[in-house]
């Protein structure tokens, strides 16, 4: 049974409006590989109730809105770590604000009503949503984050550009310098990158991370999850093959890999393509090389410079 949590509570926002959650609230949109989403039809004496919607509440201090949509979900819907969110949406008011934090697992997991405030907690085809009574703000928002449960984002990085791009030293241990990249790159993949800096709607993405070496550097660490690629050859060829690759659905079909990766394409690849043939894959390719920008840019990815994923790198580290 639920606990009380000290973000319980009501908020007269300057909206006019009443709302719960002292810091705000945040609920899980959960979807399968079929085609399903995990929805709740609220209890009638609750909060809009008798409509559907999804699992949520309230934020207690100092929780993010992961964590709290997370939490919300296991209490309400029975649904069990490890979550890892793709993508959010926030819906942000005077003085208060509601994150839909979307998720996917790979299909089978049990949900199931685990308190009062759910008449019924179930997977439903997203084709027929839009059927039923839905909670207003959620039929308003659902259009959009339909798009957003189909769309993977995914960052592929020049390594040789990035590092270049700050003069601490680097040249005297390209590896070192990568493996540092890497580091910073896989506390990004946890924290998130600002939807406006890729260029995607919503609040905030967790795309695929994915890194491209080449010469000395190949030497460099894996740091998961980042997903390093050891160009063979020449690095902006690597790079152009790995947008390629990235958007026929390598790398994209889960949040983000691990490991090494010797630059040719391969079986798992080839089966992340076929998985991923419904999915809107969004690229974004970080580098200051002008040829290789256009290069990436005709092939469909979108460009931005080192200088913005290093102010996105150093927030983390305020």
């Amino acid at each position: 049974m639920r606990s009380s949590q000290d973000g319980d509570g009501w908020v007269s926002c300057g909206c006019g409006q009443r709302h719960w959650g002292r810091y705000g609230a945040a609920g899980l949109l959960l979807a399968d590989g079929g085609g399903q989403v995990v929805l709740q039809h609220r209890a009638p004496w609750s909060h809009h109730g008798g409509t559907w919607g999804i699992p949520g509440g309230a934020r207690n201090a100092g929780e993010s809105a992961v964590q709290a949509a997370v939490r919300e979900a296991g209490e309400e819907a029975g649904v069990q770590d490890p979550v890892l969110p793709h993508a959010s949406h926030e819906l942000a008011h005077p003085d208060w604000s509601y994150t839909t934090v979307l998720a996917h697992v790979p299909g089978g997991m049990q949900v199931r009503a685990t308190d009062a405030e759910s008449v019924q907690v179930r997977w439903y085809p997203v084709d027929r949503v839009t059927a039923l009574p839905l909670l207003g703000a959620f039929a308003e928002a659902w259009p959009l984050l339909r798009r957003m449960l189909r769309t993977r984002a995914v960052l592929v990085v020049d390594a040789a550009n990035v590092v270049g791009a700050r003069p601490d030293g680097w040249w005297k241990d390209r590896a070192g310098a990568t493996t540092r990249l890497a580091s910073r790159l896989a506390a990004l993949a946890g924290h998130g990158v600002a939807a406006d800096a890729l260029g995607l709607p919503g609040h905030t993405w967790w795309p695929a991370m994915v890194l491209v070496t080449e010469g000395a550097a190949r030497a460099a660490d894996d740091v998961a999850p980042v997903h390093t690629v050891r160009a063979h050859g020449e690095g902006d060829e690597e790079i152009v093959r790995t947008v390629r690759r990235a958007l026929g659905g390598g790398f994209s079909t889960v949040r983000a890999g691990s490991g090494q990766d010797d630059g040719q394409d391969d079986a798992g690849d080839r089966s992340d393509s076929s998985r991923a043939a419904e999915l809107d894959v969004h690229v974004s390719v970080v580098t200051a090389d002008r040829a290789l920008r256009e290069r990436v840019s005709g092939a469909g990815a979108q460009v931005l410079g080192p200088g913005r994923l290093w102010q996105l790198l150093d927030a983390l580290e305020t």
